[in-house]
Protein backbone atom coordinates (compact mmCIF):
# COMPACT_ATOMS: atom_id res chain seq x y z
CA UNK A 1 0.00 0.00 0.00
CA UNK A 2 1.36 3.38 -0.92
CA UNK A 3 -0.18 6.44 0.60
CA UNK A 4 1.82 9.24 -0.97
CA UNK A 5 0.44 12.06 1.18
CA UNK A 6 -1.44 10.77 4.19
CA UNK A 7 -4.15 13.25 5.02
CA UNK A 8 -5.32 11.78 8.32
CA UNK A 9 -3.60 10.30 11.36
CA UNK A 10 -5.17 6.94 10.50
CA UNK A 11 -3.69 7.06 6.99
CA UNK A 12 -0.27 7.91 8.44
CA UNK A 13 -0.61 5.05 10.91
CA UNK A 14 -1.43 2.60 8.12
CA UNK A 15 1.55 3.84 6.11
CA UNK A 16 3.85 3.19 9.10
CA UNK A 17 2.33 -0.21 9.79
CA UNK A 18 2.81 -1.36 6.20
CA UNK A 19 6.32 0.12 6.03
CA UNK A 20 7.35 -1.94 9.08
CA UNK A 21 5.36 -5.07 8.14
CA UNK A 22 3.14 -4.68 11.20
CA UNK A 23 -0.52 -5.48 11.70
CA UNK A 24 -2.94 -3.86 14.13
CA UNK A 25 -6.09 -4.62 16.09
CA UNK A 26 -8.23 -2.61 18.49
CA UNK A 27 -9.93 -3.30 21.80
CA UNK A 28 -12.31 -0.43 22.49
CA UNK A 29 -14.67 0.34 25.29
CA UNK A 30 -15.36 4.07 25.65
CA UNK A 31 -14.43 4.82 22.03
CA UNK A 32 -17.01 2.28 20.86
CA UNK A 33 -15.23 1.20 17.68
CA UNK A 34 -14.33 4.72 16.56
CA UNK A 35 -10.62 3.92 16.30
CA UNK A 36 -11.35 0.94 14.06
CA UNK A 37 -13.75 3.11 12.06
CA UNK A 38 -11.10 5.79 11.49
CA UNK A 39 -8.60 3.18 10.33
CA UNK A 40 -11.00 1.32 8.04
CA UNK A 41 -12.09 4.56 6.39
CA UNK A 42 -8.69 4.57 4.66
CA UNK A 43 -8.57 2.68 1.38
CA UNK A 44 -6.20 -0.26 1.66
CA UNK A 45 -6.62 -0.59 5.43
CA UNK A 46 -6.98 -4.34 5.07
CA UNK A 47 -3.23 -4.60 4.44
CA UNK A 48 -2.58 -3.88 8.13
CA UNK A 49 -5.87 -3.79 10.06
CA UNK A 50 -6.87 -7.27 11.26
CA UNK A 51 -9.90 -6.53 13.41
CA UNK A 52 -11.27 -5.14 16.60
CA UNK A 53 -13.41 -5.84 19.61
CA UNK A 54 -15.86 -3.34 21.08
CA UNK A 55 -15.77 -4.61 24.63
CA UNK A 56 -18.27 -2.35 26.32
CA UNK A 57 -19.22 -4.88 28.99
CA UNK A 58 -16.90 -6.43 31.54
CA UNK A 59 -18.12 -9.87 30.45
CA UNK A 60 -16.88 -9.27 26.91
CA UNK A 61 -13.57 -7.88 28.22
CA UNK A 62 -13.09 -11.10 30.19
CA UNK A 63 -14.45 -13.61 27.69
CA UNK A 64 -13.09 -12.27 24.39
CA UNK A 65 -9.97 -10.42 25.51
CA UNK A 66 -8.91 -12.50 28.50
CA UNK A 67 -9.09 -9.67 31.04
CA UNK A 68 -8.89 -10.98 34.61
CA UNK A 69 -12.25 -10.82 36.40
CA UNK A 70 -10.31 -10.23 39.62
CA UNK A 71 -8.71 -7.13 38.11
CA UNK A 72 -12.08 -5.92 36.81
CA UNK A 73 -13.54 -6.23 40.30
CA UNK A 74 -10.51 -4.88 42.15
CA UNK A 75 -9.58 -1.96 39.86
CA UNK A 76 -12.65 -1.39 37.69
CA UNK A 77 -12.87 -1.36 33.92
CA UNK A 78 -11.25 2.07 33.72
CA UNK A 79 -7.82 1.12 35.00
CA UNK A 80 -4.26 0.40 33.92
CA UNK A 81 -4.31 -3.38 34.49
CA UNK A 82 -7.56 -3.81 32.58
CA UNK A 83 -6.63 -1.71 29.55
CA UNK A 84 -3.20 -3.34 29.32
CA UNK A 85 -4.84 -6.77 29.31
CA UNK A 86 -7.27 -5.54 26.65
CA UNK A 87 -4.39 -4.54 24.34
CA UNK A 88 -2.59 -7.84 24.86
CA UNK A 89 -5.88 -9.71 24.39
CA UNK A 90 -6.57 -7.96 21.08
CA UNK A 91 -3.20 -9.19 19.79
CA UNK A 92 -3.91 -12.73 20.98
CA UNK A 93 -7.43 -12.78 19.55
CA UNK A 94 -6.45 -11.50 16.11
CA UNK A 95 -2.80 -12.40 15.69
CA UNK A 96 -1.90 -8.73 15.24
CA UNK A 97 1.56 -7.53 16.20
CA UNK A 98 0.18 -4.19 17.47
CA UNK A 99 -2.96 -3.18 19.31
CA UNK A 100 -4.63 -0.15 20.84
CA UNK A 101 -7.05 -0.36 23.75
CA UNK A 102 -9.26 2.25 25.42
CA UNK A 103 -11.42 2.19 28.52
CA UNK A 104 -12.87 5.33 30.01
CA UNK A 105 -15.80 7.54 30.84
CA UNK A 106 -17.08 9.51 27.85
CA UNK A 107 -20.03 11.03 29.74
CA UNK A 108 -22.09 12.93 30.17
CA UNK A 109 -22.80 10.74 33.22
CA UNK A 110 -20.94 7.90 34.86
CA UNK A 111 -18.07 9.87 36.31
CA UNK A 112 -16.99 10.01 39.94
CA UNK A 113 -14.60 12.04 42.07
CA UNK A 114 -11.84 9.48 41.40
CA UNK A 115 -12.69 8.94 37.75
CA UNK A 116 -14.42 12.04 36.34
CA UNK A 117 -15.97 12.23 32.89
CA UNK A 118 -13.16 12.42 30.34
CA UNK A 119 -10.93 9.94 32.18
CA UNK A 120 -9.54 7.43 29.68
CA UNK A 121 -6.95 4.72 30.18
CA UNK A 122 -5.18 3.73 26.96
CA UNK A 123 -2.75 0.94 26.21
CA UNK A 124 -0.67 -0.05 23.22
CA UNK A 125 0.95 -3.39 22.52
CA UNK A 126 3.76 -3.98 20.04
CA UNK A 127 5.33 -7.41 19.69
CA UNK A 128 4.32 -8.42 23.22
CA UNK A 129 5.43 -5.21 24.92
CA UNK A 130 2.63 -3.16 26.46
CA UNK A 131 2.61 0.44 27.64
CA UNK A 132 -0.25 2.54 28.95
CA UNK A 133 -1.26 6.09 29.74
CA UNK A 134 -3.92 7.80 31.80
CA UNK A 135 -5.52 10.66 29.86
CA UNK A 136 -8.10 13.31 30.68
CA UNK A 137 -10.14 14.82 27.86
CA UNK A 138 -12.73 17.58 27.99
CA UNK A 139 -15.79 18.30 25.93
CA UNK A 140 -19.01 16.59 24.97
CA UNK A 141 -19.32 12.81 24.72
CA UNK A 142 -18.56 12.85 20.98
CA UNK A 143 -15.60 15.21 21.50
CA UNK A 144 -14.13 12.95 24.21
CA UNK A 145 -14.52 9.90 21.96
CA UNK A 146 -12.92 11.74 19.02
CA UNK A 147 -10.04 13.14 21.07
CA UNK A 148 -9.33 9.79 22.71
CA UNK A 149 -9.40 8.01 19.34
CA UNK A 150 -7.00 10.44 17.71
CA UNK A 151 -4.68 10.36 20.73
CA UNK A 152 -4.57 6.56 20.58
CA UNK A 153 -3.72 6.58 16.87
CA UNK A 154 -1.11 9.36 17.15
CA UNK A 155 0.51 7.64 20.11
CA UNK A 156 0.80 4.35 18.23
CA UNK A 157 2.46 6.19 15.33
CA UNK A 158 5.05 7.57 17.77
CA UNK A 159 5.58 4.17 19.36
CA UNK A 160 6.10 2.51 15.98
CA UNK A 161 8.51 5.25 14.93
CA UNK A 162 10.52 4.77 18.15
CA UNK A 163 10.28 0.96 18.20
CA UNK A 164 13.59 -0.30 16.85
CA UNK A 165 13.41 -4.04 17.47
CA UNK A 166 11.15 -5.17 14.65
CA UNK A 167 11.39 -8.77 13.58
CA UNK A 168 10.79 -8.09 9.90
Amino acid sequence: MTITSPTTPAALLLQELVKHHLTVATAESCTGGNIAHLITEVAGASEAMLGGVVSYSNEVKARLLGVSTDDLERHGAVSRPVVEQMAAGACRATGARCAMATSGIAGPGGGSALKPVGTVWMAWAIDGRVCSELCHFSGSRSEIISRASLHAINSLIKLITNHTTYHE
